[in-house]
């Protein structure tokens, strides 16, 4: 796991360093990836929806709906840079919304291989889609399961 400085506020790390005892600055929670994941789940839904859209022969802007949600969940991810409760918040509330919205698609793939199907392209783009978003919450309800027990282990320490 990579350490994320943005979890940390600037006095707390000087503090932390400098060992000085009476200056107890607060820290926010324990290091995360989950902005930095968040911002790589909106990029690769944009791409997704990409080509989505040009492999469906730009017939339909449907097809870009992958990329929409991947532009809101990467801004999210970019404010959680900054703030990352809200933001990594932000982007699974995003990618709830994007689970539920593609989930009728991705029910729909025993027709795609069964050559039933109406609109393969949406199919396989909605599925991408759902697993990529599935495997993002799954990450996010970890993270803040990792935090909320860092936070009763620190409260507990001291």
């Amino acid at each position: 796991m990579s350490h994320d400085p943005t979890h940390r506020s600037a006095a707390a790390s000087s503090a932390g360093a400098a060992g000085t005892a009476g200056s107890a600055a607060p820290v926010t929670g324990p290091p995360s990836a989950m902005p930095g994941i968040t911002i790589g789940v909106g990029a690769l839904l944009v791409i997704v929806g990409v080509i989505a859209y040009f492999t469906s022969g730009a017939a339909s802007w449907t097809a870009l709906i992958p990329a929409i949600l991947g532009a809101l969940i990467l801004v999210g991810g970019l404010i959680g840079l900054k703030s990352p409760k809200i933001g990594v918040h932000a982007g699974l509330v995003l990618a709830l919304l994007g689970i539920a919205g593609t989930f009728m698609n991705v029910l729909q793939l025993g027709e795609l291989f069964a050559g039933e199907a109406e609109r393969p392209a949406a199919v396989i783009a909605s599925t991408v889609t759902f697993v990529v978003l599935v495997v993002y919450v799954v990450l996010g309800v970890r993270s803040f399961i990792r935090a909320r027990r860092w936070k009763r282990t620190a409260g507990t320490a001291g």
